[in-house]
């Protein structure tokens, strides 16, 4: 692979239900501090280890749609939305590694949260061969090296990968785990929801248009 010529892209999972602008404000940070060509939001289908998400498929993907519909750095892949049954991380990368060029190489966002627990994840070991892993801040929890509920195969795993320079991340195609410094916004999609169904305002705490599209739809409201 050429170093000079390869280009970092990020690949963000999740549930979205709904997205915010925590969500958002780690991308945009990414972009910038990563040096991201590009961020690729991946919504879920059925999540395999999470309750079904409230909001349907398509309300789901038509939120992040309205939220990145002006930034031409984000976009969105249905594939998992479309895909039946459960969805699994795995089986995403390798399709997004079989479709990427020789100079594209896939970094996975997840939070904190999700990488501790991610030998609970579907051949979670195979994710090491298809991407490099951004660990980004959740609120709620420390440092990955302040936290003491690492799993002992988990920490295994992050003491190999671990890299402290972004720059490692272009000199390698897969195999990585870099824990980025982003911002921390206390906001998240559950405490969303209950202001909605409770019916306190939104503002602030995602895009006017997806909260907007949330009242239009009736979305996470026990009329609904």
């Amino acid at each position: 692979m050429d170093a000079d010529k390869s280009s970092l892209v990020g690949i963000y999972g999740g549930t979205f239900d709904p997205i915010h602008f925590g969500h958002l404000r780690v991308a945009e940070e990414l972009i910038d501090s990563i040096n991201l060509q590009h961020i690729i939001f991946v919504p879920s289908g059925e999540p395999r280890l999470r309750n079904t998400p409230i909001g349907t498929r398509h309300q789901r993907t038509e939120m992040i749609r309205l939220a990145i519909q002006d930034n031409h750095q984000f976009s969105i892949d249905e594939r998992e939305i479309n895909r039946p049954g459960i969805s699994t991380t795995v089986e995403s990368l390798r399709e997004f590694q079989q479709e990427s060029n020789d100079n594209r190489i896939l970094c996975f966002i997840l939070g904190i949260d999700a990488f501790i627990k991610i030998n609970q994840w579907f051949q979670w070991r195979e994710i090491f061969n298809l991407c490099h892993l951004l660990v980004v801040a959740r609120p709620g929890y420390g440092a990955i090296d302040d936290n003491q509920t690492v799993p002992q195969e988990v920490a295994q795993e992050l003491r190999m990968r671990h890299v402290l320079s972004v720059n490692c991340l272009s000199q390698q195609a897969v195999g990585l785990i870099y824990i980025a410094h982003t911002s921390l916004l206390e906001i998240s999609a559950s405490r969303i929801r209950h202001l909605v169904n409770t019916g306190k305002s939104v503002r602030y705490l995602l895009p006017d248009k997806v909260s907007d599209y949330i009242t239009t739809n009736h979305i996470y409201t026990e009329k609904a």
